[in-house]
């Protein structure tokens, strides 16, 4: 699968990442309300943990895949992103199996310091010229993916990151029950 069919699909991914992301949002506001929000609500906050353990695992697979099938390599910002990414397929998945939705707490740490990043990132590659690029190496403004418009690499690990804080919420909320 070449550049351009594996950036279309992972576009695609993004973008129902971001609308589930947004809808999890809603839910999560209003779950007091409504009977069948709760419910779902209940539904996430148990199988959160195991929810976040696969979006990581994906999102550290698709990483390597274009780092090591692709042969595109990461810039400095991408590193830093992938810091707060990869130990938390290890917390999440530990966490997972041992059914210990404390790890909520430290993910969603972990994935706000990412989110960050990553939205620095995206901004850099929307407006090259506007901030300095901090890289040594391969430019942090030079996009590899763009799709639909808005969805830059950067983009896809901010969806990803305020995915799992979302997700993270509702396991630590199911343990306030």
């Amino acid at each position: 699968m070449g550049l351009f069919v594996t950036n279309l699909y992972l576009g695609y991914a993004a973008l129902g990442l971001q609308i589930a992301t947004i809808a999890l949002l809603a839910v999560f506001v209003v779950r007091a309300r409504f009977e069948t929000f709760t419910k779902l609500a209940t539904i996430v906050g148990r199988w959160g943990l195991w929810l976040g353990f696969a979006a990581a695992l994906f999102a550290a697979l698709a990483n390597q895949y274009y780092n090591q099938v692709l042969e595109i390599p990461p810039c400095d910002l991408c590193w830093w992103g992938r810091i707060f990414l990869y130990p938390q397929i290890i917390l999440l998945g530990m966490a997972a199996w041992k059914r210990d939705s404390y790890m909520a707490e430290y993910s969603i740490v972990l994935s706000v310091i990412g989110a960050g990043i990553s939205l620095y990132h995206h901004f850099l590659q929307m407006f090259p010229d506007s901030l300095p690029c901090p890289a040594t190496g391969v430019s942090c403004a030079q996009r590899f993916l763009f799709e639909f418009g808005y969805i830059t690499y950067p983009l896809m690990a901010f969806s990803l990151f305020a995915f799992l804080i979302i997700v993270m919420l509702f396991v630590r909320a199911r343990r306030g029950m």
